[in-house]
């Protein structure tokens, strides 16, 4: 069933961008569609801060469709930008993909052993299947499409006749040392950093040559690079002369003909804002710096296209536990299909609609991910007993579903923990994993092992993907003897009372009160005295008494928690294990 299509609590950031949203749409274009507006670029992997670029319009956009507003969403795809550099880690990619280095993103070959007919393909590809998982609705524009039919030409033709002004607003910033660097800003993206560098050989950063400066970059008719410099420009026949460093070619052209080439990025964003009438579209840190493309943009698209800037926030960067700062030129950033691989759909769609897009946060790929489900589950409690916050039941309805509907659950949500946990034990045995999980309540046993799934796979997923293999678990095969024969009399106490009492408390429940009572059993309280009754050497006992299970079924000083670890084990080889 579709969600209502109402106003979410308004204390959440995303309702007071969809509020000033539609407000500013209605003096802009009455009563015409919304426009929201993300731009991705498919030069390598795209990363999970690139998809704050996706995310934050998405929600604001889903927001406004649940208002019963037409609302189009715009994914510029960037894939005519130029191939910048061979990065490191792609699968299949070596230094013979450095020949193709300035030419269009779609004619460079896709990795090796791709599908796709393009480099391009290969990298969109895999956003699009994780978009589609994240119940993202958005209208595709690939903008060597849009390049290469003459959609643009007249915008071309316009800023080539006024680049004189544009050389103008530009030249403000030529002189202006550029800030420090903040350790908090995220990497330049790929477009900006085309824009600083992609000029040609004979030209300044931003297509000022010799022969004065030209906002168009032609790729080259013979080697197909962007290598090329303007020569000369004829506003009356529309006559370009352009030179290759790279093969030496030169040729003219009718530019109102021409199909095979680009404005430089700083005009080319502006251009768009106008051509597509967008409203609201984000953009990283790094365009708050004087000069940036975003500041720059927005002089020159009402100055040179008579449209209007759009309204939108700064977002900050998103990390990874345990890794440093993301950028698709460097291998091994996870991307949007390596997280969801790991956790269910309506987890990454939280972590990103409960912060403000200028807060920084990170994605757990390591032991995090647990707390993070333990926080998520905490949340659904209490958003269905109605004693959560108001930003909190938003972040959550944003998370669950879209203005389309709910998004596909795990009908029985165990914790993750467990998941993984029974994962790691049965080393995805399903008969076996069944078993330990219909024992965690033997009152409501499963009934198959699509109760729990997804987010069993995505918990195998991650102890498979994710933890180091000396860290796995790995049952002992026979009892340590020596061991057990070394025990004092509290020791072999210990192990009886809990060998006594496994047949009565077999469940997780169960086991859980049992291996807690045992050392306040043995210290004289009640197993089910509370914290606040015991004295403090109670805990100390608790983890000594702990240590030594562990190193009786695993032979280590930690693991899975002990009820979970004994559910998983049997209780025929616990005994066995624990020399009875």
């Amino acid at each position: 069933m579709p969600i209502v299509a109402q106003s979410t609590e308004t204390t959440d950031w995303v309702s007071r961008y969809a509020d000033e949203v539609i407000e500013e749409s209605e003096r802009r274009a009455p009563g015409k569609p919304v426009v929201v507006a993300s731009g991705l670029s498919p030069s390598g992997p795209i990363h999970l801060g690139n998809l704050r670029e996706v995310m934050t319009p998405h929600l604001v956009a889903d927001e406004i469709r649940r208002r019963g507003h037409e609302v189009r969403h715009l994914i510029s795809w960037d894939d005519y930008d130029r191939y910048r550099k061979v990065p490191n880690g792609v699968v299949g990619v070596d230094d013979s993909w450095g020949e193709h280095i300035g030419r269009p993103l779609t004619a460079v070959p896709a990795p090796k052993g791709s599908p796709y007919a393009s480099w391009a393909e290969h990298f969109k590809a895999a956003m699009v299947e994780a978009l589609g998982e994240l119940g993202v609705e958005f209208d595709g524009i690939s903008q060597t499409e849009q390049y290469t039919s003459g959609t643009y030409r007249e915008q071309i033709l316009h800023a080539m006749k006024h680049r004189g002004d544009i050389d103008a607003i530009l030249d403000q910033y030529r002189t202006k040392k550029a800030p420090a660097k903040k350790q908090s800003q995220k990497p330049l993206d790929e477009a900006e950093l085309e824009a600083a560098e992609g000029s040609g050989a004979a030209a300044d950063d931003d297509g000022t040559g010799s022969a004065g400066y030209f906002p168009y970059k032609p790729y080259c008719g013979d080697c197909g690079k962007d290598l090329t410099t303007v020569t000369a420009y004829d506003d009356e026949t529309t006559e370009l002369t352009y030179t290759c460093t790279a093969c030496d070619f030169s040729e003219t052209v009718r530019l109102s003909e021409f199909n095979r080439g680009k404005l430089v990025w700083k005009v080319d964003w502006p251009m768009r804002w106008a051509y597509e009438g967008v409203v609201f579209e984000p953009s990283g840190v790094d365009h708050s710096s004087p000069g940036s493309s975003f500041q720059v943009g927005g002089q020159i698209v009402g100055s040179i296209f008579g449209g209007k800037q759009p309204i939108g926030p700064m977002y900050a960067f998103v990390g990874i536990s345990g890794m440093a700062k993301m950028s698709s030129s460097k291998g091994g950033v996870p991307t949007p299909g390596d997280a969801l691989k790991i956790m269910e759909p309506q987890i990454l769609r939280w972590l990103y609609a409960r912060r403000r897009p200028n807060q920084s946060f990170k994605i757990a790929f390591d032991q995090e991910i647990q707390r993070l489900y333990d926080e998520w589950d905490k949340l659904e409690g209490k958003v269905a007993d109605g004693s959560a916050l108001p930003a909190d039941v938003a972040a959550h309805s944003r998370a669950v579903g879209t203005a389309a509907g709910e998004l596909p659950k795990t009908p029985r949500p165990m914790p993750y923990r467990t998941l993984a946990s029974v994962a790691d034990i049965t080393a995805g045995a399903e008969d076996q994993t069944l078993r330990i999980l219909s024992e965690l309540d033997p009152a409501d046993p499963l009934s198959s092992l699509d109760e729990v799934r997804p987010r069993l796979d995505r918990a195998e997923a991650w102890i498979n993907t994710q933890v180091p293999a000396d860290q796995r678990t790995v049952v002992r095969k026979e009892a340590d003897t020596e061991l057990i024969k070394s025990l004092d009399d509290q020791g072999r106490a210990s192990l009886r009372l809990l060998l006594d009492g496994l047949d009565s408390h077999w469940s997780l429940d169960g086991l859980t009160h049992l291996v807690y009572g045992v050392p306040k059993v043995q210290a004289g309280f009640s197993a089910d005295a509370t914290p606040k009754e015991l004295p403090a050497e109670i805990k100390v006992a608790q983890r000594t008494f702990f240590a030594l299970l562990y190193h009786l079924l695993v032979g280590r000083d930690t693991g899975p928690r002990l009820p979970t670890l004994l559910l998983a084990v049997g209780q025929e080889r616990v005994r066995k294990l624990l020399g009875e």
